[in-house]
């Protein structure tokens, strides 16, 4: 934190909004909602000590704060037990006594130099309690709560009181649902901006409630009619409801865009709607502008447009398809399998990016003997597959290839020469090529990578692709492995080179290409390059690094404590939250964050979902859709070398750190 973050009544919104984010990886503060958190970031104290063995309080103390580990780690001891457990970073302390307005219920004490902590002090704790009490509104059906609701006052607008605004803590899937269709607003103005509690819904809704089960609901709401009041009011209710239905959806298909064509179940019921929605004139006129067709229309052999109804209501009129030299894998696309039998000849395959181990066999042995899909990489380990498992071809490492064989054959495998790497590095090249050049071409290429991929595919990665029905996470994962390319090819090219001066020249090489990839904003490639560089196979190159420039020196140790991870990668962070788009993230980080967040937080609540962890995911992912927000604009390297390096990606170029024995 800022020095001037320590005192809580001198923190800024500044100071504020960062101990907020910090807060959302500590684990202690994970199950709390998101008020809870804005509350404990405005009164925690940050308290530190230097010594180990200092008694923080003692058993049958009284209680007068609750503790968060900020760094280090405590005892807990007990009278007649001895040490109990120890506590380490993001866990809590203290809080039993504060609620129970009861004497300490055990002694902590310091177990190493230099520990700090956030505490809150008993009158803070109980205050924010009972203000979350307060201000939580509980709906009952036939006696069972089926949504939770939580009450923040909104901003005073041409001195009229508070508005209270209410926000989803957890419910039915059906009773969130029908709530955000109450908040829809149609008087916008022309303003198309997505809700971010609808957003929130819309990006994660597979997680609890599946499309079938969306669409079912959807469809309920636009034919429903219960409603007490005059024909009049019953025609404006209907129709009011049936605008917010088509809105919502629009701003499914907004988040999804072609995406959402792949879901059969989803397109079905949206073409049923379509229709339902064409003949009803009121409605389509008052959509028109929302979903006009944008697109250049067809013109007929007689010279005449087709400007038929249907073609102006069109849920994916706004929908563009992808342009670039790196297209989005789809569902049913396929990809080259490269299987090895045990004689070590290739078997060549074109086979879908979903298909399973049962396929993957079907297509290279006969059915009815006791073949297995075994995985290996470069050290000889193997892996064999299950018959169930699927996307084979996205979840192979770096080094590993697929081979087909008996069981009895498993053992007797080894590694191909090829998964050893190259024996001679590309220096003749990479001295042909300026840094600039090289790391615009890395950028160029990423950024391909990266807008390939949907943001929906880090949920269905985090949560389990199997999951979700015909749901991939292929382009993620392609973009997952890019990092793992960048990183080891540098150790390789490093590690390949025997000249010790032109060793030197490569090492600063890298430096400066890696400072040129933070300039671009390709934070991805810049970590890439740098996790290379801090290899310890590259680490060991002592007489390397003593001829590196002090200036080059100075340079590559301010970007390492950017890779420093201490307060959950605090540097980073702070560094990124500067950033403005478009820029590539810190893709292995944002995973982190989403699986501490997915295994930190029960998906239900008293049998209800929890939107409060639907909310920090979809937090998450809504960092992608951020970056990408504006523009990129591609530099322009020198053509031809740099093509060749960096279109089809380093990976030939890898080589395993156990098979480098660089000189010193």
């Amino acid at each position: 934190m800022k020095k001037r973050g320590h005192i809580p009544s001198q923190r800024s919104a500044e100071d504020l909004e960062v101990i907020y984010e910090e807060l959302l990886h500590v684990k202690a503060a994970a199950h709390l909602s998101t008020s809870v958190r804005k509350e404990l970031a405005a009164v925690l104290v940050f308290e530190s000590h230097a010594k180990a063995g200092t008694v923080l309080f003692s058993q049958g103390d009284k209680g007068t704060s609750w503790y968060i580990i900020w760094k280090g780690s405590v005892n807990v001891i007990t009278h007649g037990k001895g040490l109990v457990t120890t506590l380490h970073e993001g866990e809590d302390f203290g809080q039993l006594a504060l609620l129970n307005d009861a004497p300490r219920a055990a002694t902590i004490i310091l177990r190493e130099d230099n520990c700090h902590f956030l505490r809150v002090d008993k009158h803070d704790f109980i205050r924010i309690l009972k203000d979350v009490e307060a201000n939580t509104v509980r709906l009952e059906e036939h006696g069972k709560s089926v949504l939770v609701l939580e009450r923040s006052e909104g901003e005073e607008t041409g001195g009229a009181a508070n508005n209270s605004k209410y926000t989803v803590m957890s419910g039915t899937p059906e009773k969130i649902l029908e709530h955000l269709l109450d908040t829809v607003k149609l008087d916008s103005n022309g303003n198309d901006a997505i809700d971010p509690c609808v957003s929130d819904f819309l990006l994660t809704h597979k997680l609890f409630m599946p499309s079938s089960q969306l669409c079912r609901a959807l469809q309920h709401h636009y034919n429903s009619k219960l409603f007490e009041g005059s024909d009049q009011e019953k025609a404006n209710y209907v129709l009011t409801t049936k605008q917010k239905v088509v809105k919502l959806i629009g701003q499914w298909v907004t988040l999804y865009g072609l995406l959402l064509k792949e879901d059969s179940i989803a397109m079905d019921s949206l073409e049923r709607l379509k229709k339902e929605v064409a003949v009803d004139y009121r409605l389509t006129s008052m959509l028109k502008d929302q979903f006009r067709d944008r697109r250049r229309p067809k013109v007929l052999e007689n010279g005449y447009q087709s400007l038929s109804r249907n073609q102006q209501f069109d849920w994916f009129s706004n929908c563009e398809e992808p342009v670039g030299r790196l297209q989005p894998i789809r569902a049913q696309d396929k990809v080259l399998y490269e299987i090895y039998r045990p004689d070590y000849r290739p078997l060549t395959l074109m086979l879908p990016v979903s298909a399973s181990v049962q396929e993957v066999m079907s297509a290279t042995v006969q059915p009815g003997g006791d073949h297995v899909l075994v995985k290996m990489n470069s050290s000889g380990e193997r892996a064999q597959l299950k018959l169930d498992a699927s996307a084979v071809f996205t979840a192979m490492g770096l080094n590993e290839r697929l081979f087909v064989c008996s069981s009895s054959q498993v053992d007797q495998l080894t590694p191909l020469k090829e998964q050893q790497g190259p024996e001679q590095g590309t220096l003749d090249v990479l001295e042909q090529m300026g840094s600039k050049d090289i790391a615009s071409e890395l950028t160029n290429y990423d950024w391909e990578l990266f807008t390939a991929m949907h943001e929906v595919e880090l949920v269905y990665y985090i949560f389990g692709r199997h999951k979700f029905h015909g749901a991939i996470t292929a382009n993620l994962e392609r973009f997952v492995r890019r990092f793992n390319e960048v990183q080891y090819w540098v150790v390789t090219e490093l590690c390949l080179c025997e000249d010790l001066m032109k060793r030197a020249m490569l090492l600063k090489k890298f430096i400066k290409i890696a400072a040129v990839l933070k300039e671009q904003k390709n934070l991805n490639s810049f970590f890439a390059v740098m996790f290379g560089l801090s290899n310890s196979a590259v680490h060991r190159l002592y007489k390397t690094w003593e001829r590196i420039p002090s200036k080059i020196k100075r340079i590559y140790c301010a970007y390492e404590r950017l890779m420093d991870p201490s307060r959950n990668h605090r540097a980073y962070r702070l560094a990124v939250a500067k950033l403005s788009p478009p820029y590539i993230p810190f893709m292995p980080l944002l995973l982190k964050d989403m699986t501490f967040i997915n295994e930190g937080n029960p998906n239900y609540v008293d049998k209800l979902v929890n939107f409060e962890k639907v909310r920090m995911i979809a937090k998450t992912v809504k960092i992608v859709r951020g970056c990408r927000s504006q523009p990129y604009v591609p530099s322009s390297p020198q053509r031809g070398l740099a093509d060749r390096m960096f279109l089809e990606g380093p990976s030939n170029r890898i080589s395993t750190c156990k098979k480098l024995h660089p000189p010193t």
